[in-house]
């Protein structure tokens, strides 16, 4: 199987490549990309990558913040929805997505109602025992409680990332199966970084990935 490995910054997946052995590496053929923070980046970069070489499956990995309390740091999950949580449009307090302006249809491809909702049929039977989030895209992580408080008002997301809408929407434009695969750093809160837990959350990130390529 070709799988392109995609991650926003080296420490997200150097360890990961030295890790996989040899029998994962005989039965697949792996590619890896370091797209760069940002969905502007992700954008670019993948999109690029995908114009010129073809892959039968697509797994973005890296560290994300958790809205939900339920989840623990260093746990591993699998983003099943996803949006652009910043795209649209101010109205004093309240806040218009594209679909709300006008400017997207509700199911234009490759969002439902602004959402991006992958088909995870490849690895489906391999990530059953990983909680299934709704995440979110955003240019800024959030940290201060009023714009916390307003976007779970929004869209009462569990995870947030920087790059993961961007991710689905490359892939799901070009008809590649994909996934989104995170490991939870911090939560989301006044930034704090005392309370992350960085390598703990790629430790375990890692290791999952390896499991699920050597089950594939």
């Amino acid at each position: 199987m070709k799988i392109l490995i995609v991650a926003a910054t080296e420490f997200e997946i150097e360890p990961l490549r030295n890790q996989i052995s040899n029998a994962i590496n005989e039965r697949h053929q792996i590619d890896y990309l370091i797209a760069g923070v940002g969905m502007v980046n992700t954008t670019y970069h993948l999109a690029k990558l995908l114009a010129n070489k073809n892959f039968d499956l697509v797994i973005n990995i890296g560290i994300a913040g958790a809205f939900d309390r339920k989840l623990n740091i260093g746990e591993v999950v699998v983003i099943n929805s996803d949006l652009f949580s910043e795209m649209g449009a101010e109205d004093d307090e309240a806040f218009l997505s594209f679909v709300q302006l006008g400017l997207q249809a509700p199911k234009e491809h490759p969002f439902v109602w602004g959402e991006l909702v992958p088909e995870n049929t490849i690895l489906t039977a391999q990530t059953t025992h990983l909680q299934k989030v709704r995440g979110i895209t955003v240019n800024k992580a959030h940290g201060k409680l009023a714009s916390i408080l307003n976007t779970q008002n929004l869209y009462n997301p569990q995870i947030e990332s920087m790059e993961g809408a961007a991710f689905l929407f490359c892939c799901m434009k070009e008809n590649i199966p994909c996934v989104q695969i995170r490991s939870i750093s911090n939560f989301v809160e006044k930034r704090n970084k005392d309370n992350w837990n960085i390598p703990l959350a790629i430790e375990n990130l890692h290791k999952e990935i390896i499991r699920i390529l050597a089950a594939i």
